[in-house]
């Protein structure tokens, strides 16, 4: 089968892909390895998730928010934007389909691609002239490699697949990780009565959604160092020094980080109230773990019923981009640095890989929409 643009993943970034392109007149496919779209939003988010920024730098290309959108906007409210999305754009992804390779045939000028239909196990080939790799950076949770990890004898999970702490009322739990999912699933957890530790090992800053939303609009105004000023002061205003409860803040501000190396600061759903009140214990790194022992590496050791590891996920689109090197490094990321990440050589693009949030996953949709149209509008005219 012949397709002019085939997209690989059927998440926020594949679907305001395919919309951007449908835009411009651009016939495009997506294929799908889920057999839903927004499969991480429907099916591997925890309950009480919301959206960390304002509405505004949260909707993807042609279609804001109905009026009625809180603010900041619950998970279900955002599946249901996303299935309207889909409605309004007719986007009908191929689904149960898994991109087994991708190659470019140099001589052709088009990807090759090899797919295997999950339902009938049959193969599918398709044939295109650009290819767009949206999997996005939250394709699969990263489980740290830790010294006896496998004797542990509690649960052992991924944030992807925690839903509530309600299932853990009672229970010794530890959070690995601290950043917004680790400390949001570390709330949840000790609201609903476990007893609730999590590991705490880089510095990080802490802010509230409303601090961010601030800052995301005086941006518009003032110089990033001014903003990033104006952010701390509130943090310290809000929060103290928190150094004794064994969070630290990073060098470079919050805004600074992100622009520089795409790390978000974390924002603050009571957590850190729950830290300061002693309801929720800090551990340093984990240096092994026996059984239901765990030893970190400042000498304790503590009991546990279960490890949730909020450690983060990896791109998987090397296992199957054969031809990656012409947009991704070897760890499944742009080698191109923002603002240029989006596109690489031999018509492949990426969409969603840019550690910006929805507002980068708009961005770079509208940048390869754009550029596929005008190499078209180029070759029409020259032919």
């Amino acid at each position: 089968m012949e397709e002019v643009v085939v997209i690989v993943g059927a998440g926020p970034s594949g679907l305001a892909t395919f919309a951007c392109l449908k835009q411009l007149n651009i016939p495009s496919i997506i294929l799908e390895r889920e057999d839903c779209h927004a499969s991480l939003w429907k099916k591997r988010a925890y309950d009480r998730l919301k959206l960390h920024l304002a509405k505004q730098f949260c909707s993807l290309p042609h279609m804001p928010y109905p009026p009625n959108t809180p603010t900041f906007v619950p998970r279900a409210k955002f599946v249901e934007y996303m299935d309207s999305y889909v409605e309004k754009f007719d986007i009908n992804p191929k689904c149960n389909r898994s991109v087994e390779s991708a190659v470019y045939d140099n001589h052709e000028a088009k990807w090759k691609i090899e797919v295997k239909n999950l339902i009938t196990g049959e193969p599918e080939n398709y044939v295109a002239k650009f290819l767009v790799v949206a999997t996005g950076e939250n394709n699969k949770g990263f489980i740290p490699k830790i010294p006896g990890i496998e004797s542990f004898a509690g649960d052992v999970l991924h944030s992807s697949e925690f839903k509530s702490g309600k299932e853990y009322d009672g229970k010794k739990v530890l959070v690995v990780g601290c950043g917004n999912s680790g400390m949001e699933i570390a709330y949840d957890l000790s609201n609903h009565g476990a007893s609730t530790s999590i590991v705490i090992r880089s510095p990080f800053h802490i802010v509230t959604k409303e601090m961010i939303r601030l800052g995301m609009n005086l941006l518009n105004y003032l110089p990033l160092w001014l903003v990033d000023s104006i952010t701390l002061a509130l943090a310290r205003l809000a929060y103290g020094n928190l150094d004794k409860y064994g969070i630290h803040r990073p060098i470079g501000g919050p805004f600074e980080l992100k622009v520089k190396l795409g790390r978000s600061p974390v924002i603050d759903v009571g957590t850190v109230g729950r830290i300061k009140k002693g309801k929720i214990k800090v551990f340093p790194e984990i240096m092994k773990i026996e059984k239901d022992s765990i030893q970190f590496n400042n000498g304790d050791t503590e009991q546990f019923d279960a490890l949730v590891f909020a450690t983060g996920f990896q791109s998987t689109a090397n296992n199957w981009l054969k031809d990656f090197d012409y947009i991704l490094g070897n760890d499944g990321m742009p080698k191109n640095k923002f603002p240029s990440h989006w596109k690489g050589t031999n018509a492949v693009y990426c969409t969603g890989l840019s550690r910006r949030g929805l507002a980068g996953v708009s961005s770079d949709a509208q940048k390869v929409a754009d550029d596929i149209a005008m190499i078209l509008k180029s070759e029409k005219r020259h032919n």
